[in-house]
């Protein structure tokens, strides 16, 4: 009797581990998925991929406007660094006199008490300056200057002659 209820026993502790492994195999059943496989990259997996696109755009773009602003920016600086040599203050410096020189001589020129020009004309980088001196009704003078760019714009300066005082004059008798 005794190896009967020994039997017993090993069958009560068989059946009860098996139903133990049945229920757990049974839960682990209704708790499992499937095993899915995603691609994260949105060009392989389609998700997002308008987003993914733009935002690859968007770096391009930037890359080529970092690589123009710094090509600009060479070029800006090589500009200065021309504008800035002994050679080109030199040859500003000289232009500078020149035109100093020539806008001298035309006023002497229009204003002279002995010879006085009362009319000119020449052109200058593509822009044609005409002057002429011309007398009021009344007597008093003034010079017409008319300047007309290149692009046809045109501005007329009208100088009063004989106004005003920029100082003694030798032959006026007055104070130097």
């Amino acid at each position: 009797m005794n190896e009967k209820r020994l039997d017993n026993r090993v069958v009560r502790a068989v059946s009860s581990a098996l139903l133990c492994v049945g229920v757990i195999a049974i839960t682990a059943e209704l708790n499992a998925d499937e095993i899915v496989h995603k691609f994260k990259n949105p060009s392989f997996s389609g998700v997002g991929t308008g987003a993914h696109y733009l935002t690859i755009e968007n770096q391009e773009h930037a890359r080529k406007k970092a690589i123009q602003d710094a090509l600009e920016a060479a070029r800006k600086a090589a500009e200065r660094e021309a504008d800035n040599s002994t050679l080109a203050k030199f040859i500003r410096n000289l232009e500078s006199r020149i035109y100093a020189q020539m806008a001298k001589q035309l006023v002497e020129s229009m204003f002279s008490n002995d010879n006085p020009v009362r009319f000119g004309s020449f052109t200058l980088e593509g822009n044609v300056v005409t002057y002429e001196v011309i007398t009021n009704a009344d007597g008093t003078e003034f010079i017409r200057m008319t300047i007309v760019s290149s692009d046809g714009t045109e501005t007329v300066i009208e100088i009063p002659i004989g106004t005003g005082s920029f100082g003694s004059d030798g032959d006026s008798g007055g104070d130097s």
